[in-house]
Parts: C-alpha cells; sequence; structure tokens
C-alpha cells in the first residue's frame, strides 16, 4: 500500500462526525472561508435576479436549533443560506449519497462543507444521528426538508417525515418550522416569500414515538397555515420553465410520462399518483 502524502494524512475521515464539523483551527479557518465566500457570491447573484420578502425573523433563536422548511425547488437551500444571519451557521441535512466524492455537486457540497449525507440504503442512520449532535453541539443549526421530496404546489405541505422532530427532540434544541414560497416557477425578478414560524420547544421532552408524532403534527399543521394564502403567477415561458427544474428530481414525472406514453418535460404538472409514497428516508432530504 503506497504511503499517504502529509496533507492526506491531515483529511478528517469521510465517515467520522469529526468530518462534518472539523476540530483542528486548520480546518475550522478553511471551512470558514469557504462558507463565507460562497454565501458572498451567492447573496450578490440571488439579490440582483430574485427580490425577497422574509417574515418573522426576528423569531429564529441565537442558540443551536433544527429547521423545517417545506420544499418545492432545488433553489430553496440557497434561499435559506443567503437570507439567514452568519451564526449560527447552516448545515443541511442531505443529500443521500453513498459517496460524496462522487459527481461534481457532492464535492462542492463537501468542499463547502454544509451537508450532513446519508446512505441511502439507510445503513448508517446511528452515523447519521452522531453527526446531526455533533453539529448541533458545536453551536450550528441544521435545516431539513421534512417532507423528503419535491412538492408541486405551493399551497399544499406534503406530509413530513419525523426526522427533524426526532433530532430535535433527541438534541434538546428548539423545532423551527419555515414556509418558503414563490419557487415552484422561476423567474428573473420573482418575489420568493420566507416565513418563519413561532420555535417549538422541545426542553424536558423525550424523543418518545408519541412526542416525535405529535410535534411532526404541529409542525405539519404550523407549515400549512403559512403557505395556504400564497397566490403565484402563471407558469413563465421557456426559459423560466428550464431555470426552475434544471437540478430538480421529479421521478414521478418520468413514470407518469411513461405510463402514458409521452415524454416527460419540465412544464408537466400534478402531483405523484395516489398512493404512491415518497420513498425518502425518514429524515428528508434537502437537495435534490
Amino acid at each position: 500500500m503506497a504511503a499517504m502524502t502529509t496533507e492526506q494524512a491531515s483529511l478528517p475521515p469521510e465517515d467520522d462526525a469529526h468530518a462534518i464539523v472539523p476540530a483542528g483551527r486548520l480546518w475550522r479557518f478553511r471551512r470558514a472561508v469557504r462558507y463565507r465566500l460562497t454565501r458572498g457570491v451567492l447573496r450578490l447573484i440571488m439579490r440582483a435576479c430574485l427580490r425577497f420578502r422574509a417574515e418573522g425573523m426576528e423569531r429564529l433563536p441565537v442558540r443551536p436549533y433544527v429547521l423545517c422548511f417545506n420544499h418545492l425547488n432545488w433553489l430553496d437551500p440557497l434561499v435559506i443560506l443567503v437570507l439567514w444571519p452568519t451564526r449560527p451557521r447552516v448545515y443541511f441535512f442531505g443529500p443521500k449519497e453513498q459517496d460524496m466524492r462522487v459527481g461534481g455537486r457532492n464535492r462542492m457540497m463537501s468542499w463547502l462543507g454544509t451537508a450532513v449525507p446519508y446512505n441511502p440504503g439507510k445503513t448508517n442512520l446511528l452515523a447519521s444521528t452522531r453527526k446531526v449532535g455533533r453539529v448541533l453541539a458545536a453551536g450550528n443549526l441544521l435545516a431539513i426538508a421534512g417532507e423528503g421530496r419535491l412538492s408541486e404546489e405551493e399551497t399544499v405541505v406534503l406530509p413530513l417525515n419525523e426526522g427533524p422532530a426526532f433530532f430535535a427532540l433527541r438534541n434538546q434544541v428548539p423545532l423551527v418550522p419555515v414556509a418558503i414560497n414563490g419557487t415552484r416557477w422561476l423567474r428573473i425578478g420573482k418575489r420568493i416569500r420566507v416565513r418563519v414560524v413561532e420555535p417549538i420547544e422541545t426542553a424536558g421532552r423525550r424523543a418518545s414515538r408519541e412526542e416525535v408524532e405529535a410535534l411532526t403534527a404541529r409542525a405539519h399543521q404550523s407549515l400549512s397555515s403559512m403557505v395556504a394564502d400564497y397566490r403565484d403567477e402563471e407558469p413563465p415561458g421557456r426559459f423560466g420553465r428550464w431555470l426552475t427544474d434544471v437540478f430538480n428530481e421529479r421521478p414521478w414525472r418520468a413514470r407518469r410520462a411513461a405510463t402514458a406514453g409521452a415524454e416527460p418535460g419540465p412544464d408537466a404538472g400534478g402531483t405523484s399518483p395516489p398512493g404512491e409514497p415518497p420513498g425518502e428516508p425518514p429524515a428528508g432530504d434537502p437537495v435534490r
């Protein structure tokens, strides 16, 4: 076996919780520079192309918490990254990948250091739970797309997975529902609305089945009430449709199109077929 170089030996192990929140000063400095630089560039680009209306930002805790947001588009995690305060730092639960070193997007997320990936085969859920605990214990926040898949409708929140509630209860941190509207269809100059719901405290509550179910139901009710009054515009033109779905994954469209004998396209509407399970892990996947 070839000897490792000094640089390779200094890299944190891929499957270790310490790889998510580096302990060394050098690694913390590198991650901080990458995070701030990327966030600054994204803010310039997104504020030049889109308009934002953020409501209830004063409700955000100054301590670690779990953020549960509805998921309409690939842009949603970037909206949170751009609008949220610098501290606590934002981490995202996802994507579901076996190896984050494969693929340009995964390598970029690993380089930035904001992802807490999990195995699509659900064979490392315990390791993922430890990583989440380390992220929160280090004073950061964890954002999760609670629905576990993309939604097709601005005013409908799909059933939430239990991951956000479980992580909040297990780590005794608040659960903060965040409603995003305006990203189902994108166009230059589009207004994106973000509403922060009152944080739900978990102190003194156990991560039992009953508590997890109750907290999940409360978060779903809060999100549903916050998106119910949104009125979206008509679907955009060809460029807007391309921009909307350039990074989206909506596999149910391909299955529906195959059944109907038609080619799937970015303008296909509707929801997944009745009774079709989302097929996602319990904690959701914010990056699609």
